[in-house]
């Protein structure tokens, strides 16, 4: 099995996170998954636009904490499971095609870093969002200590990541952090038409688009990633994460 589809709709191709009985949490083979499949829909010639979205209750309930002890096993296991983490945003933001999220549910630390990582954003009315890292002791990811400062300002970006409060699809509209907001059994036909159009505009010239438009963010987005992978190193080999993140999934039991 897996944990992320791709399918075609035209010139539309569609990434699926489909790991819905743990809502699509992020653990080690989803990343390999979904990485193959961005990386397989990036490269296909006939593809002109990407769809991201999650199958089930959610689009991605972020880092899966039964793995936690799994991951931070060793050093050489948190540099793998961190690098590959930043290495989605990779696929979704430097790649030639653009990618339009389809989010519903939960979309939770690392799931919410990947809808700000979309070139477009097309979110169901149910869409909640929220960083948990600063209460489990994580460290965000996804170039987010880049792009949220950007799109917010400071002080926004401070409150959203510090205190983790729970933002609701009409809250991230309003901070123009998504295009849409439709009903939720609708999210994924418009997010489908949405990438149609995309795909009919020139290919050569969307592609450069959005190369000039990240490149002039390039070095302060990888830059951001670096840091970003070794403030989450540090993080995940910190003895309070490992008693936090004990504690949370101890509640859940």
């Amino acid at each position: 099995m897996t944990f992320a589809q791709l399918s075609t709709h035209g010139r539309v191709s569609v990434v699926t996170l489909n790991r819905p009985e743990r809502l699509n949490a992020i653990g080690g083979q989803l990343l390999l998954d979904l990485h193959d499949a961005l990386v397989q829909a990036q490269n296909d010639p006939g593809t002109g636009a990407i769809v991201l979205t999650g199958a089930g209750r959610a689009f991605c309930a972020g880092d899966d904490l039964k793995e936690f002890d799994q991951q931070a096993e060793s050093p050489a296991s948190i540099a793998q499971h961190c690098e590959r983490i930043q290495q989605i945003t990779r696929d979704i933001m430097f790649g030639s095609k653009l990618v339009v999220g389809a989010v519903h549910g939960y979309a939770v630390g690392g799931g919410f870093e990947w809808v700000l990582n979309c070139d477009m954003v097309v979110a169901a009315d149910n869409l909640v969002c929220f960083f948990p890292e600063m209460a489990l002791g994580h460290f965000v990811t996804g170039a987010v200590t880049h792009l949220l400062p950007q799109a917010l300002g400071h002080q926004r970006t401070m409150e959203l990541i510090v205190l983790g409060e729970r933002q609701s699809a009409q809250a991230l509209l309003a901070l123009g952090l998504i295009n849409r907001v439709v009903p939720h059994e609708v999210m994924l036909t418009q997010a489908i038409e949405l990438a149609e159009q995309v795909a009919s505009r020139s290919a050569g010239a969307t592609g450069r688009l959005k190369r000039v438009l990240n490149s002039q963010l390039q070095h302060q987005l990888a830059a951001a990633l670096a840091l970003e992978q070794q403030s989450a190193m540090a993080c995940f080999a910190d003895a309070d994460t490992a008693q936090r993140v004990q504690r949370f999934t101890a509640k859940r039991l």
